[in-house]
């Protein structure tokens, strides 16, 4: 392969990065001998390496770590790869004091080659590969970005480790570029930007992940709510409301109870029969069934097509919690088809399509990959359902997949527990990637609900399921959207659209019957009447991201104008209040990007 070792072949960068992560241990046990190791794989953007230290690493640490790993680089050490027999393996861990590489070697597989790599007094248990020598990471390419907390192999019950970040390239001026970027991504950062404008916070006292809408956020999710609900009224979706919580009992007819109870927030002692359990929905399936099971159905029902804005609950670990985007209590534009099996390939196309709307009317879609997520038959107790069934399942969704002109991914082991699903893919400002929009094909669960039609010769059968989301969750959208437009939302989401600016006390008046007219026709419009300054006022309202400020003055209130600043600092001049609301609701109505 003509590109196989640079920087733009993945797996070239990945045993580029995983390299660095040897050499960074290589360097801290250099520096601190008495640090034991844990893992320390390459990442999607960079590495990470997770340690055992008797202190609390701190950036005067990652500066020594930096010049001992610049050190290395220079004296371009030979990595050599060796195996050991298991028993041999152990003991040589246990020589070194490394109980974390001794459990690793003992959760191995019977089989299971044991490798590791040497580069001069520094030996590490890995699977590899790395690079033949330390001096082809180049010395001023590379960064340790972040230290945090990291529980051992993810587990909250084991102990607190330290994770220290680190990202490199084959030159310079490529860092300096990367960590530039990373710079204008910390100032687009959600959990930052979005607290800043007041858009959400959190609260100790209320819990991780359980964040609090401000009015501002609130108003902006109304807004994406009330438009995705008329949008899939017109698409023929019925709308429920269904109960936020069920017995056990449900769950178990789902099967989320065996296959997704570690992810559920279960209300009551599930091993007390005396008492009736229940748990929080972490998805709404099994609830909107019951609209379909209310009465017998026929062939001329189907589709059904049914919607809710749903909130759901889902016990994510504590490390995964991030802002919005990762949360405990979660509001998602959830939907499910129940539908023949001949209107599967139309009405997935429907789904698509109107994912696609919506993602790109907020501006999104230019930014989404889709991946085609399967199941992985080594690992059979995920799932319900025999390969068979799984095989014509994928099978059938490929076909569809390919039939549209849906260019994808595969990811293995990435399906429901009862069927697979097309994900849209989207990364936040650090490059993290999250599914912000799926659809799944579902062909077993209507057989353990007992859901069934009636078809036109008079037999029996079952439906087929499509679960799927139209904007998927809203809190996870409104952190990309503010990430995306660095708060600066289109103007048609935006929580206040227009701030009224008098001049003069004698203008009071005036700017409040100005915002009691806008208000009237639906433009969201405050005044500020306070007595500071207007330039000051312009400034304040431009740091809110309000797309529009009308000052108005004496000569305004004489010839019934307003005067109108952008927030971009645009000066678009005097003109009457009339034009001004034909301008603003023709770009509310176009849902325009400005």
């Amino acid at each position: 392969m003509e590109n196989e070792f640079t920087f733009e072949n993945p797996a070239y960068r990945k045993t580029y990065w995983h390299t660095c992560s040897h050499i960074m241990a290589q360097a801290v046990k250099r520096l601190w001998p008495e640090v034991q190791l844990a893992i320390g794989p390459a990442i999607d953007e960079g590495w990470y390496y997770d340690f055992d230290a008797p202190f609390s690493f701190t950036p005067e640490h990652l500066e020594k770590i930096e010049a001992e790993m610049k050190k290395i680089c220079k004296e371009r050490i030979r990595i050599e790869r060796s195996e050991k027999p298991r028993a041999e393996a152990i003991a040589y861990m246990q020589e070194k004091n490394e109980p974390y590489k001794v459990e690793l070697i003992n959760d191995l597989p019977e089989d299971a080659v044991i490798s590791f790599y040497t580069q001069g007094d520094f030996t590490d248990l890995c699977a590899g590969p790395h690079l033949d020598h330390t001096g082809r990471v180049k010395h001023n390419g590379f960064k340790l970005t972040q230290c945090c907390g990291a529980y051992w192999r993810g587990d909250s019950k084991r102990k607190m480790l330290q994770r220290i970040y680190g990202i490199a390239f084959p030159s310079k001026d490529e860092l300096d570029e990367y960590l530039k970027r990373q710079e204008e991504a910390l100032k687009r950062d959600h959990n930052k930007l979005g607290r800043e404008l007041e858009f959400f916070t959190t609260v100790d006292v209320i819990g991780q992940g359980l964040p609090i809408l401000l009015p501002k956020g609130a108003r902006v999710i109304q807004t994406l709510q009330r438009w995705v609900e008329d949008e899939e009224q017109k698409r023929g979706y019925l709308l429920t409301k269904t109960p936020l919580m069920a017995k056990s009992d449900l769950y178990k007819i789902s099967g989320h109870w065996d296959h997704y109870l570690d992810g559920m927030f279960v209300l009551g002692d599930p091993n007390d029969e005396s008492k009736e359990c229940f748990a929080l929905r972490p998805m709404t399936c099994p609830f909107q069934y019951q609209v379909f099971l209310n009465r017998a159905r026929s062939y001329r029902d189907l589709p059904m097509r049914l919607g809710e804005t749903s909130t759901l609950f889902r016990n994510e670990d504590s490390g995964e919690m991030h802002g919005l985007i990762r949360v405990r209590q979660f509001t998602i534009s959830e939907g499910h088809l129940i539908l023949r099996p001949e209107q599967l390939e139309e009405e997935f196309r429907g789904c698509l399509e109107l994912a696609k709307y919506c993602l790109d009317t907020v501006g999104m879609l230019e930014d989404c990959t889709f991946r085609f997520s399967q199941w992985d038959p080594n690992n059979r107790q995920k799932y319900i359902g025999t390969p068979e069934q799984w095989d014509e399942a994928q099978s059938i969704m490929g076909k569809i997949l390919d039939d549209l002109g849906v260019e994808y991914t595969i990811g293995i082991d990435e399906a429901a527990f009862y069927g697979p699903k097309l994900d849209i893919q989207y990364k936040n400002v650090f490059g993290k990637e999250d599914t912000i929009v799926t659809i799944q094909i579902d062909m077993l669960l209507a057989e353990r609900f007992g859901m069934e039609y009636t078809d036109a010769d008079g037999q029996k059968k079952r439906p087929y399921i499509i679960h799927r989301t139209s904007l998927g969750c809203y809190e996870r959208t409104l952190a990309y959207l503010i990430e995306k437009y660095a708060g600066a939302l289109p103007m048609w989401m935006m929580p206040t659209q227009v701030k009224v600016l008098p001049i003069t006390d004698r203008a009071h008046a005036y700017a409040r019957d100005l915002v009691e007219k806008l208000n009237a026709v639906n433009i969201h419009t405050e005044g500020d009447y306070r007595s500071e300054k207007l330039g000051y006022k312009i400034r304040e309202a431009q740091m809110q991201k309000i797309p529009y400020m009308l000052v108005v003055g004496d000569r305004d209130m004489e010839n019934g104008t307003v005067s109108v600043r952008t927030r971009k600092g645009e000066d678009l001049g005097a003109m009457s209040l009339e034009d001004f609301m034909s301008k603003a609701l023709l770009q509310i109505a176009t849902k325009a990007k400005d």
